[in-house]
């Protein structure tokens, strides 16, 4: 049996230098949990309160290849990713 949809999703800092990738089945939900600074250790230490980027996929587990996929690519292809979606890279929590 497959599992509900999932978002990959990628977090950073007020300037855009840190990033965080991970996978929810609900958006807005989890990015409010960073913002709160109880979404991850990581996250937190680092303040990654902005959402930059996400997808949806259709089974979770397509989120979670992802997700995997996204952690092993270097730090140009990220920011690449981004910028082809959201050129500005601005917090885009009010969008989901």
């Amino acid at each position: 049996m497959q599992h509900p949809g999932g978002f990959t999703y990628i977090m950073s800092n007020k300037t855009r230098t840190v990033f965080y990738i991970g996978v929810t089945s609900n958006i807005r939900a989890r990015v409010f949990e960073h913002k709160e600074g109880n979404g991850s250790v990581f996250t937190s230490k680092y303040r990654c309160y902005y959402l930059v980027y996400y997808e949806w996929f259709q089974y979770i587990n397509h989120a979670i290849e992802r997700e995997k996929q996204l952690k092993n690519w270097h730090r140009q292809w990220k920011i690449n990713l981004i910028k082809e979606q959201n050129p500005e890279m601005k917090d885009l929590y009010d969008e989901t």
